[in-house]
């Protein structure tokens, strides 16, 4: 178990580095200027320098990429020189001092992920700290409805293989698949929200907090998640639906379910108690897949419905060059994917007692 933990841990920082790596690269070649973005019309030449200065912005790139690495590393260095770029500064880390050694602190601290440069120096793990949330409840909700569904409706479609009802459930499975989310988007939205509004009282876009009618407080509108949970759980809901059918069928087949059924059991309590278990581990694995991408950021159901999530703010980020929220985005969904990989490990061991963690 602890040597699990351990090369787990040790592949984890090595993808995150890898991550880091080819996300700061990549984005500090786009063209434009951080420091003319930050100003906006404000820019004259010496606040243009002071910014750059402040920023790391007129150093080398290799030096830059450096400096976002002490950035985020939780053990640090930081020059005791004022004018220097890593100068603890603004009380912009949550910090502790481990020793000075010449002109050098080292300290330990949570990861920075900068300042937003669209945002007034709003910090990065501000931003995603009000959007994650709201795209967590979103995908736990799609994931939620998935699983119900697509376990029931897959249940029955092996229990009635090639019949009218197995047919029907697999006609729409497919087509749940085939459908791009954006438009489905789109068609709840309009159908729902708009054309139904009178009968169902839900709008085209709204987003899980929204100002009251004083204007005074955030309040909870649980009913703006219905239509972007739905849509957004069709596609796993139509993937569990065909892999738990065909899972359940295999296993139906098994020595241990005639077994079973020999000993008088009905066939409920067959399926129930000794068959869904064992058939659920492909269905674990699209499900940890789905829902980590649904966390990393369903980005058109999101900005179609108008949900103040991850996804949505990647597309505003995307289209004013805010490099630092979208770099720090990135992170959060490479981490994000790692860890549910983990749990997906540990899951695995509790449905079948055969498989070892290694």
């Amino acid at each position: 178990m602890l040597n699990y933990f351990l090369n787990k841990a040790f592949y984890a920082l090595l993808t995150l580095f890898g991550v880091v790596t080819v996300i700061f690269f990549l984005f500090n070649v786009l063209p434009g200027d951080p420091a003319q973005m930050m100003l906006g019309q404000n820019e004259d030449s010496e606040q243009l320098a002071i910014v750059k200065a402040k920023y790391g912005f007129d150093k080398p790139i290799a030096t830059q990429y450096l400096y976002y690495l002490n950035d985020l590393s939780p053990v640090s260095f930081h020059s005791n020189n004022e004018d220097d770029y890593t100068y603890l500064r603004d009380n912009k880390y949550s910090v502790s001092k481990l020793f000075t050694i010449g002109n050098t602190t080292t300290v330990l601290k949570y990861p920075y992920l900068r300042e937003s440069f669209t945002k007034q120096g709003k910090k990065v793990s501000q931003v995603l700290g009000e959007t994650l949330p709201n795209t967590f409840v979103l995908a736990v909700s799609a994931i939620i409805i998935a699983m119900i569904l697509g376990l029931l409706l897959g249940v029955v479609s092996a229990q009635f293989k090639d019949t009218w009802l197995d047919k029907c459930i697999q006609i729409a499975s497919t087509l749940g698949m085939s459908v791009p989310s954006f438009f489905s988007a789109i068609l709840f939205a309009w159908f729902f929200g708009f054309l139904l509004h009178e009968y169902t009282n839900l709008e085209m876009t709204g987003s899980l907090y929204e100002l009251d009618d004083f204007g005074e407080k955030n309040t909870i509108q649980w009913k703006n998640l219905i239509l972007p949970a739905i849509v957004l759980g069709i596609r796993p809901l139509a993937v569990v639906i065909q892999l738990m059918r065909n899972s359940l069928l295999e296993v139906m087949n098994q020595d241990y379910i005639r077994t079973a059924r020999s000993k008088g059991l009905s066939e409920f309590q067959v399926i129930k108690n000794h068959a869904i278990k064992n058939a659920l581990n492909p269905v674990v694995t699209a499900i940890s897949g789905w829902f980590a991408s649904m966390l990393a950021g369903a980005v058109f159901v999101e900005y179609i419905f108008g949900w103040n999530g991850l996804g949505k703010e990647i597309v505003n980020s995307l289209n004013t060059l805010d490099l630092p929220v979208i770099m720090g985005s990135v992170l959060i969904i490479a981490l994000m994917f790692i860890v549910i990989n983990i749990l997906v490990d540990i899951i695995y061991t509790w449905l079948d007692p055969k498989v070892k963690l290694q």
